[in-house]
């Protein structure tokens, strides 16, 4: 069996993400004897994980300590089933500094979150002593504290696991069509402009063994030498293309050996001399032809990536900059998603080669197109979900999910939309629109309590002691997370020029800040709003009517239901409700030191001009089933894949001890999927109750 260490220390606090653990491979080096204190409870349940890399979180609605008794204490046993992650791997960061996106378009975990929040890279974790997971529970926020208090149906909620496997969580993008996007073909379009596949007979198969060793990093350092025996240029040529063609990654050149030609195979990480990386404006050297479309569309299956983890893997392979992919939205890590993507001038040839060296991915449906995708095009997302061992009964089941078929839920911005536990983004959104620069260094620098990396801890006491941008940063490994950038900026043009020191980091991720704060006064308002009015259209709610708002009143009521009901994001260009919510905006913006009618900002890219938002979401396609199974790990949902290679659905027991939910849904961009599941639950899906709740199970 493989050695692992559980990392103590990564037990993060992540908005409602409880980061139970991360695996690392150290085959050789690592000891069981190294987990200690709480972790050794963890170490036998989560041996059988099937991820190195894994969090998770349990699903559960929260249970007093007081109400449970023995018998439920021996129910709720500790094992790898009870913990589950809820919104994974691009929230693995210090407590505000997004190193990986909070949310973007169209998120694989929570449906669909803003636009385009740009990446920023996170290092290896330290291995320091972490807090106690009882500590850590101490940190963080409740939905309460973010303005999610209310739910749409009247049934009764019960509990059920998220995500025990990330293939519980199946993603498929739905088109700028409204169509639903599949990977169902894996064939390459006919096309006389691709070289032949006879090309790749001139390759034999001891050489086909040792390129494909090359391209997959077994032999990195090396190259692979063929002797060109019927030398010509056009025998060359045909050895160059085949493998290009068949190993992209690798670039071959041609050399002089004792009077006799060789084609020297190496890998694109390799020599300086062969590592120039192709750009749109600066193409292979090999002509396109004119009658095809610049842009090959395909689609990308993958497992367990993220869209930009698995563009990096494909420019990588490709030899190309990951800048000529598009999309139409990121999904996230933790799920299995399928999207579509474009790439410029690559063909569709070379794209099917990757099936054969890539895991976890598969390409298909390819075609020609004059155009990219874009950010924004999808029209939603279709959701396949699946709530292992559900304590719910058939007919609560069916209350639940037909509420959610014919009510909807509200649409909250979840809660990793606020970042952390210990310091919400919205806190530092909220510096920012005060202008309060020194605050807003304060909450992104400052020490604070719960789990985190050791470096950083290390880089924010330094901080603190000694406001040193440099001497902090020189505790910083990895220099691209948040606090790094913002520490060079301070280095680069002083304590004086904060506002300037500040715009180092990307535009999209100081954004989400202020975007955050947004959403903490939205959820507020709507939770105000459904508490005035409840699920009635009142006169002096807004509808859109196009792109623009228009207030109801008396004469065109009757021609509305609460599901056109939209509530402003605050901003310089919206309007407010003609009710009690407009005085409610105004308050709470006051309380904050802002003022509602004026927000505009002298730091041009921090002026807000608002948004409006639908009140409730309806899903689309809604059906659901209650399955039977007992073991733990079988699949409940056939994938693309499967289907592709015919293997038939699975069989499940009647009588099987545990039970699932599955159910599919589709929804809109900008939605959650977790408020979605948080309404059929009726639970509360905030750390600080996750954590209560795992550490009644530990008692």
């Amino acid at each position: 069996m493989r050695s692992f260490l559980l990392r103590p220390q990564n037990y993060f606090l992540r908005g409602h993400v409880v980061y139970v653990c991360r695996f690392q491979h150290r085959a050789a080096r690592l000891h069981r004897e190294r987990v200690t204190g709480l972790c050794k409870k963890f170490y036998s349940a989560f041996l059988t994980m099937e991820s190195i890399e894994m969090t998770t979180i349990s699903l559960k609605r929260h249970l007093a300590s007081k109400d449970l008794t023995l018998d439920d204490a021996k129910k709720l046993k500790l094992s790898e089933n009870d913990f589950s992650d809820e919104s994974v791997t691009k929230l693995q960061e210090s407590v505000v500094q997004p190193q990986k996106v909070l949310e973007t378009e169209s998120v694989a975990e929570e449906g669909n979150g803003s636009e385009g929040e740009e990446e920023l890279l996170e290092g290896e974790p330290d291995e320091g002593d972490p807090e106690s997971f009882a500590d850590m529970m101490k940190h963080g926020l409740t939905e309460l504290d973010v303005g999610i208090t209310k739910f749409v149906s009247s049934h009764k909620g019960f509990s059920g696991i998220l995500k025990e496997r990330y293939s519980d969580f199946v993603v498929h993008e739905i088109g700028k069509d409204g169509k639903i996007i599949y990977l169902n073909d894996l064939s390459v379009p006919a096309d006389d402009e691709d070289p032949s596949e006879d090309i790749y007979s001139v390759l034999s198969d001891d050489e086909k063994k040792r390129l494909e060793d090359l391209q997959l990093y077994k032999n990195k350092e090396s190259n692979v030498v063929i002797e060109v025996v019927d030398d010509s240029k056009e025998k060359r040529t045909i050895i160059h293309q085949a493998v290009k063609g068949l190993y992209p990654g690798l670039e071959t050149k041609t050399e002089d050996r004792d009077g006799k030609k060789y084609i020297i195979a190496y890998h694109a990480a390799g020599k300086k001399a062969l590592s120039k990386v192709r750009t749109p404006s600066d193409p292979r050297k090999h002509s396109w032809p004119k009658s095809r479309g610049s842009f090959c569309h395909f689609v990308l299956y993958k497992e367990n990536k993220d869209t930009m983890d698995a563009i990096n893997v494909l420019s990588k392979f490709l030899r190309v900059k990951p800048n000529i992919f598009s999309y139409m939205g990121t999904k996230d890590k933790r799920a299995i998603t399928v999207q579509a993507i474009a790439v410029l001038k690559i063909t569709a040839q070379r794209l099917a080669h990757l099936n054969k060296c890539l895991m976890n991915f598969r390409l298909g449906n390819f075609t020609y197109q004059k155009n990219p995708l874009k950010l924004g095009e999808l029209q939603g997302n279709h959701f396949t979900v699946v709530l292992r061992n559900i304590t719910g009964t058939d007919e609560q089941v069916e209350q639940a999910m037909t509420s959610l078929r014919d009510i909807g839920f509200i649409n909250y911005y979840g809660m990793q939309r606020f970042g952390t536990t210990a310091v919400p983004t919205y806190q530092v959104g909220r510096a920012i629109l005060q202008s309060n620069w020194n605050e807003m260094i304060d909450l992104i620098l400052k020490p604070r309590p719960g789990a985190e990396k050791g470096y950083l801890v290390e880089c924010r006491e330094e901080w603190a002691k000694t406001k040193d941008p440099d001497a902090a940063l020189r505790k910083l490994p990895v220099k691209r997370c948040v606090e790094g950038q913002l520490l060079r900026g301070l280095s680069k043009y002083g304590l004086k020029n904060i506002v300037t020191a500040f715009g180092i980091i990307p535009r999209n991720n100081r954004l989400m800040y202020i975007h955050s704060y947004q959403s903490y006064v939205w959820n507020n308002m709507v939770s105000r709003r459904i508490e005035e009015y409840g699920l009635k259209v009142v006169p002096g709610d807004l509808v859109l009517k196009g792109a623009t708002a228009i207030v109801i009143d008396e004469s065109n009521i009757h021609n509305y239901t609460i599901h056109d009901v939209v509530m402003p994001l605050p901003g310089f260009d919206v309007i407010y409700p003609k009710h009690k919510l407009a005085a409610a905006y105004e308050e709470m913006l006051a309380v904050d030191k802002l003022d509602i009618k004026n927000m505009r900002h002298r730091v041009k890219d921090y002026s807000l001009a608002g948004a409006y938002r639908k009140l409730l979401i309806h899903p689309q396609d809604v059906s659901w089933e209650v399955v039977a199974y007992d073991e733990t790990k079988i699949p409940l949902v056939r994938t693309d894949i499967e289907m592709l290679e015919g293997k038939p659905l699975p069989v499940f027991n009647t009588e099987g001890k545990y039970r699932a939910l599955k159910m599919e849904f589709s929804l809109p961009p900008s939605t959650y999927a977790t408020m979605a599941i948080r309404e059929v639950l009726k639970m509360d899906t905030s750390i600080k109750n996750q954590t209560q709740l795992n550490t009644v199970w530990l008692r």
